[in-house]
């Protein structure tokens, strides 16, 4: 009986430590301290991409350029009398975007092997608010951007019919290609060295080239029709064509959305398992 009790003592002391640790961390990483913990994260990245000069003038002077080349350089040549502007800027908004969130992966992929990672390791804070920090930040970054390409496309003469509400959808949908975009991106960073993370924008430079963000599809040599009619980039296209233009979306809303929340979601839930994974130890 004498010795029992001690070793008993001994034996739930652990458990209770165990349990106030359990309780420590779950306070930890309550929704206002993951909050703070993700506003906190982002912050880092947004200060890194302005001090990033490089960086900075490729997010925002890329875009107007890439725009400068299909409407003044190449728009005559493809539609004589100007028009090709109005059907050009959804497929340049949408290459644009998918271009600039591509930079995530990057991001995402110098974190993980510079040591970034271990340090947050070492600090109380919310694990996933590293991931979600790249994806806000890269939508402020790209919606900025996509800001300023309508502007310098309306400079060039294009007429969008999109009336209030209109332009609210663009900007939800908008928003929501940016986070489909960006999450992917994070995922390949996830798996990806740093030198073919480098090169995952490739993916979202040269894909949207074979839709109909630029030509029309009918256009194309017949083996193509198929991959460029059926492809993700197509009804993304397509769909904010129709929100810019203030004309019906029937027909590309409802594959456009499945893609890109597809996307999304599979993106998400992948990258966060994945990371969590990699920071377990």
């Amino acid at each position: 009986m004498s010795t029992t009790a001690p070793e008993t003592a001994r034996a739930t002391r652990p458990t209770a430590g165990r349990r106030a640790t359990g309780t420590a961390r779950t306070a930890r990483h309550s929704p206002a301290t993951a909050l703070r913990d993700v506003s906190a994260m982002t912050g880092r990245e947004l200060r890194r991409t302005l001090r990033s000069v490089d960086g900075l003038v490729t997010a925002l002077m890329l875009p107007v350029l890439i725009m400068l080349v299909f409407v003044v350089v190449f728009g005559g040549a493809i539609e004589d009398d100007g028009s090709y502007v109005d059907y050009v800027v959804p497929g340049i908004l949408v290459l644009c975007l998918g271009f600039g969130s591509a930079t995530a992966a990057l991001s995402v992929a110098q974190d993980m092997t510079s040591g970034t990672i271990n340090r947050f390791k070492t600090l109380p804070i919310f694990g996933p608010s590293v991931l979600w920090a790249h994806v806000l930040a890269s939508t402020v970054r790209n919606l900025v951007s996509a800001t300023l390409v309508l502007l310098v496309a309306v400079a060039l003469g294009f007429s969008p019919g999109a009336d209030l509400g209109g332009w609210v959808g663009v900007a939800g949908y908008l928003a929501l290609m940016v986070l489909a975009f960006t999450w992917l991106s994070c995922l390949a960073g996830l798996v990806l060295s740093v030198d073919a993370a480098a090169s995952f924008n490739m993916f979202f430079l040269f894909v949207p080239y074979l839709s109909s963000g630029f030509v029309q599809v009918e256009t194309m040599p017949t083996w193509l029709h198929g991959f460029a009619a059926h492809q993700p980039f197509t009804p993304i296209i397509e769909t904010l064509r129709a929100l810019l233009s203030g004309t019906s979306t029937a027909g590309h809303l409802v594959p456009a959305i499945a893609w890109l929340v597809g996307m999304f979601v599979v993106s998400c839930a992948l990258a966060s398992v994945l990371y969590r994974r990699r920071t377990a130890h």
